[in-house]
């Protein structure tokens, strides 16, 4: 549109310069959002749910010696960053467009703007040079043990993490593009998102709506036909005529729902057992209140005892294979140790580890949330005497702060962007209470300490437990890039354990690593030399497979025993001893 002057030239409106409709309707935006801001503080002062926005507080997560530390030459830091601009200003020539260094991406900054825009060429260069010197800083202390260096530059990198520009409204290009083209509307749908999650005291990855358990996420048909006031046992509806006659029974750790082995049919680990030919058994675990505050670890080993002997009761037969996943797996090794040394290890038929660790030397990052004032802070958390399953999800969101957190605040909270409908994320927000004492107990004995390597230095149901007594024929599994459960530590195994060894290390990491259906073509994995001494020995030796590990683990199964038996009887839920006593998933895993 062009306006006409008094001496008939035509002059260009300023397009800077925003309409009285444009001022009109942005003035509303701010309304609203000054609106639901009230409405959201308001609900919190009737409902006094200050604990639940307090779960986003990163002091809490963060405030450790070696923060402290890091925080102390923060203002140097700084300094070093307005020389850095000083300089840049004294430069005769504009800034040209940021180029990044040769073979770096980083998906934070994929838009076009932050290479062709001056301004924001600046910025991400800027920021780059200040994380730089961050993590920098870190390492010029001296006098540091490895543990409290660590630490700090945890700390550090999760503060450069915080701080990208990615993570700012007006300093994110695509931010306010996206802004501009919607007229605001994304802002404050953003903030619903933000104000919502900070109702829930938990950072949504998906819409907490868009899944229903036992609806369209953990399907696979089954009875619940044992119940403890620790765990639930289901047994799956079998989908052929025979089935291997030793039966198959998982325990999936208790600090997560156990349907991360049953998402949908096409992902399920469950479904498609079943579909080899497999009894399949699957204990799910209750997710702790006030009324656990004394359970400890024996409590979880005798349940796992308890599950076996129904399981083999149900059946009528003298053995089962089991799969420990993480934590389960974990204390699946110290059940094993235990029934060794009692004389009953021929319960168990074969032991498959999913990414667990007993040898904590090599744990990765997690061994930093084991320190006095982390545990300190813990035991504060744990008042009721359970620890909500919120902190713990905020504890592993932290591990991959730049994915877990800042890329899902940038997507929600930003952008406005709708949720993804993806299952793995759910289960992932869907969290569970652990019980306070046992918890504690874990992160001591185990992480801190690492007594489970150390020959009867630990009891469980009145028994020393010495792995090296483990002689059943395990199937171990890692996840290259678990960073939960790294690669190094999950090797132990083979060092502890005295039976048949079989080592596989799949593609991807804790979650993928595992949940990585044939149907689906994706990753590899990589099987070796089983009597490696090292794993550096076991990686030179080995060769890639692609795709799936699941049929390589069927057939170990298999060469177990491969004797059948006809789906008649007690294998079918219901129709044995065992009679059903609700369909699956269960109560349990639908409790919050």
């Amino acid at each position: 549109m062009n306006d006409t002057g008094n001496d008939g030239t035509t002059e260009a409106l300023n397009p800077f310069m925003p309409s009285p409709d444009d001022m009109q309707h942005w003035a509303s935006v701010i309304g609203r959002a000054q609106q639901m801001m009230l409405e959201y503080a308001l609900g919190q002062a009737n409902d006094g749910n200050a604990s639940a926005a307090a779960l986003f507080d990163p002091a809490k997560w963060l405030d450790n010696p070696a923060a402290k530390l890091w925080s102390e030459q923060s203002s140097k830091m700084w300094d070093q960053g307005v020389a850095f601009w000083t300089s840049l200003a004294s430069i005769g020539q504009p800034i040209g467009p940021g180029v990044p260094a040769e073979g770096v991406k980083d998906r934070r900054f994929t838009d076009a703007e932050w290479t062709a825009n001056p301004v924001f060429a600046m910025i991400r260069q800027t920021y780059g040079l200040l994380a730089e010197q961050m993590l920098a800083t870190t390492r010029q202390f001296e006098g540091l043990d490895p543990a409290a260096r660590a630490k700090m530059e945890f700390a550090a990198k999760a503060m450069a993490d915080a701080m990208a520009p990615t993570n700012l409204a007006l300093t994110n290009p695509e931010v306010i593009k996206r802004a501009v083209e919607t007229r605001g509307e994304s802002l404050l749908k953003g903030l619903r998102h933000m104000l919502n999650d900070l109702s829930r005291g938990q950072l949504s990855h998906v819409d907490p709506d868009a899944f229903e358990v036992g609806v369209n996420i953990a399907t696979t048909p089954g009875k619940v036909i044992h119940e403890t006031d620790l765990y639930q046992l289901i047994q799956y509806t079998p989908t052929t005529k025979e089935v291997l006659a030793v039966p198959l029974l998982i325990f999936p750790p208790w600090i997560n729902r156990f349907y991360i082995l049953d998402l949908n049919p096409a992902k399920s680990f469950v479904a498609w057992a079943v579909e080899q030919g497999l009894s399949v058994f699957v204990v799910s675990w209750k997710s702790a209140d006030a009324s656990m505050s004394e359970i400890v670890w024996d409590d979880y080993v005798a349940a796992q005892v308890d599950a076996i002997d129904t399981v083999r009761d149900a059946l009528d037969v003298p053995a089962v294979h089991t799969i420990g996943y993480c934590v389960a797996g974990t204390t699946l090794a110290a059940t094993l140790a235990m029934l060794a040394a009692r004389g009953e290890a021929d319960k168990v038929q074969s032991v498959t580890f999913f990414t667990a660790q007993v040898d904590f030397e090599q744990a990765g990052d997690l061994k930093m949330f084991v320190d006095d004032s982390y545990l300190a802070l813990l035991q504060q958390l744990s008042a009721p005497g359970f620890l909500d399953g919120r902190y713990m999800a905020a504890t592993f969101n932290s591990l991959r702060g730049r994915d877990l957190i800042w890329n899902y605040v940038v997507s929600n909270y930003l952008l406005g962007n709708d949720y993804p409908p993806f299952d793995l994320l759910y289960w992932n927000g869907d969290t569970t209470n652990l019980p306070a004492k046992w918890h504690r107990q874990y992160l001591v004995d185990l992480y801190r300490d690492n007594r489970m390597v150390i020959p009867n230095s630990l009891s469980v149901m009145g028994t020393p437990i010495d792995l090296r007594k483990i002689e059943t024929p395990a199937y171990i599994q890692a996840g290259r890039e678990d960073h939960i459960a790294p690669l190094a530590s999950v090797w132990r195994l083979m060092d502890h354990l005295s039976g048949p060894k079989t080592f596989l290390l799949a593609g991807s990491g804790h979650i993928a690593g595992v949940v990585n259906p044939p149907a689906a073509g994706k990753y590899q994995y990589w099987t070796g030399d089983g009597e490696a001494a090292t794993l550096d020995d076991f990686v030179a030796s080995a060769s890639e497979t692609k795709g799936s590990w699941w049929p390589h683990w069927i057939g170990w199964i298999s060469e177990r025993d491969g004797a059948k038996t006809a789906v008649k009887g007690a294998r079918i839920p219901g129709k044995g001893s065992k009679k059903a006593i609700e369909d699956a998933p269960g109560r349990y895993v639908k409790q919050r």
